[in-house]
């Protein structure tokens, strides 16, 4: 498959072209399908935003479309998606520039109305800069880009995205960030252990979650965490690069699986 994105560089004259939803939505028949629908916020640096179509819509069957961040709706969707990359060239701090893009307003409503959202990378600093998520995200310890397969264990399947998931599973995600150490101050590391928003957790291949097993020196070995509400879930490993067998992996698939059956059920 083509498309301008592969083709062309970005540029905010190119917002209405195809796979993204102009404004208003009433004058578009993107969305007069009866496949559950998906958003995919593109930022400008936005990287990863094209692996998520393509999992979500063609592996998936969603109706997934992208949504310019200059958008100030995001019309009748039924889940989000805030992918990973470079917004805004990652200056000032990751996600901090991010967080004020006009269609962070209707992601923020949208999110609060008990909407699925998950951030991934990226979106899970966007998702932590705008305070749907509680704590901050530092430079890995390594002071390095960390790019390799981690093993996961998930805490918690009490979600919409880990619901297809065993607790205590172990899967195998790739990781690919430079500043992924997630922090919260002790309160609030307990406040999230003792509500269960810790999803999922940097371990070694057997489930030990150790030092060794931690790639970027998060707090707990953190690797995910959701609101109060469960329904926003930010981690930093890459589950659209764990979706086909060809990628080595298979792991990631069930979050955006979980995320479907739960939209058609």
């Amino acid at each position: 498959m083509t498309s301008w994105i592969k083709q062309k560089p970005r540029s905010s004259s190119q917002i209405c072209a195809t796979n993204y939803w102009p404004i208003p939505l009433s004058r578009t028949t993107a969305l007069s399908s009866s496949k559950p629908k998906v958003g995919v916020v593109v930022f400008p640096g936005s990287n990863c935003d094209e692996d998520c179509r393509y999992v979500l819509g063609d592996v998936l069957g969603f109706d997934a479309r992208f949504i310019w961040h200059k958008e100030t709706q995001l019309g009748e969707l039924d889940a989000l998606v805030l992918p990973g990359g470079f917004s805004y060239g990652d200056y000032l701090r990751t996600g901090a520039i991010a967080r004020f893009s006009p269609l962070m307003k209707a992601v923020i409503e949208f999110a609060n109305s008990g909407a699925p959202v998950i951030g991934i990378c990226n979106g899970f600093q966007v998702l932590l800069e705008c305070g749907l998520l509680p704590g901050a995200m530092l430079r890995n310890r390594s002071l390095r880009f960390e790019c390799s397969a981690s093993y996961l264990k998930v805490e918690s399947t009490d979600t919409p995205f880990t619901r297809n998931y065993r607790k205590g599973q172990i899967v195998q995600i790739p990781i690919a960030h430079g500043e992924g150490s997630y922090y919260n101050d002790p309160q609030g590391i307990q406040r999230l252990e003792d509500s269960g928003q810790v999803i999922v957790r940097y371990s070694d291949a057997s489930g030990q979650v150790t030092d060794a097993s931690n790639p970027n020196g998060s707090v707990a070995n953190i690797a995910g965490i959701c609101n109060e509400k469960r329904n926003v879930f930010g981690l930093m490993p890459h589950p659209e690069r764990a979706s086909e067998a060809c990628l080595g992996s298979t792991d990631g698939i069930q979050m955006f699986q979980s995320i479907k059956e739960l939209v058609t059920s």
